[in-house]
């Protein structure tokens, strides 16, 4: 029950038990996949670009497969920045 002490409201808030934290855990893993996903649509988007470009003549095959190869290392990068944060935070969250 919360309690009043004049301009201050006081809130208790138990202990995070083990269920409650695997449930924590559960979240934080949706909204990581929920990242990679977004991360993978903006991949599939600029190759669908790239080859829009070399269709029309804008770029040639050699620079599209270049820049295909630095959008997928960019997206490798930020997967596994996604998939570190993921960790980390279960981690933090099964620890404290």
């Amino acid at each position: 029950n919360p309690q009043t002490n004049g301009t201050i409201v006081m809130l208790p808030i138990p202990e995070l038990n083990e269920e409650r934290r695997r449930e924590l855990t559960r979240v934080a893993a949706q909204y990581a996949e929920h990242a990679r996903v977004a991360i993978r649509n903006v991949r599939r988007d600029g190759m669908e670009d790239l080859k829009d470009d070399e269709k029309k003549k804008e770029i040639s095959e050699d620079d599209r497969k270049r820049s295909e190869d630095d959008v997928q290392k960019l997206t490798d990068k930020y997967v596994a920045e996604c998939d570190a944060a993921a960790a980390a935070k279960e981690k933090e969250i099964l620890t404290q």
